[in-house]
């Protein structure tokens, strides 16, 4: 399991986790895992909003960066604030790749490619497991 969540305000223990997070989500964000392409809530989501963090609800990803990359997840060409995650190089599955942690809850979302469109050139592609959705208020 990742280091445990240790930050102000947050579960710091696998039980009181595992009591706000599906199995599913707990095996994502605390194990590294990933969900299927083209199998989860927000790979296809078009609504207007925020992406926040699924266990500390810190804001994430932004609809207005979010943008169809055809590879069956959530994919954003930056995070709101570069304050709110953390790049890591992950060397598993015999590969090296950027992994994303969200900085406040040190939990797992997913990974950074830089083959994304203009203006960054990047693409977050993050697992949807990983993030609540908060629509924009009309």
């Amino acid at each position: 399991m990742a280091d445990k969540v240790l930050k102000c305000g947050l579960p710091d223990d696998e039980n009181e986790l595992k009591k706000i997070l599906t199995p599913e989500q707990y095996r994502i964000m605390l194990e590294n895992g990933t969900e299927r392409p083209f199998q989860n809530a927000y790979w296809n989501h078009h609504e207007a909003g925020i992406y926040v963090d699924a266990i500390s609800g810190v804001p994430l990803f932004s609809s207005e960066d979010k943008f169809d990359s055809g590879s069956g997840w959530p994919s954003f060409t930056k995070p709101i604030s570069s304050d709110a995650v953390v790049e890591l190089p992950d060397h598993s599955h015999g590969m090296t790749r950027i992994e994303v942690r969200a900085k406040g809850s040190n939990s797992h979302l997913g990974h950074v490619f830089d083959d994304g469109p203009a203006p960054t050139g990047l693409r977050y592609c993050i697992n949807s497991a990983s993030l609540k959705f908060i629509p924009k208020k009309s």
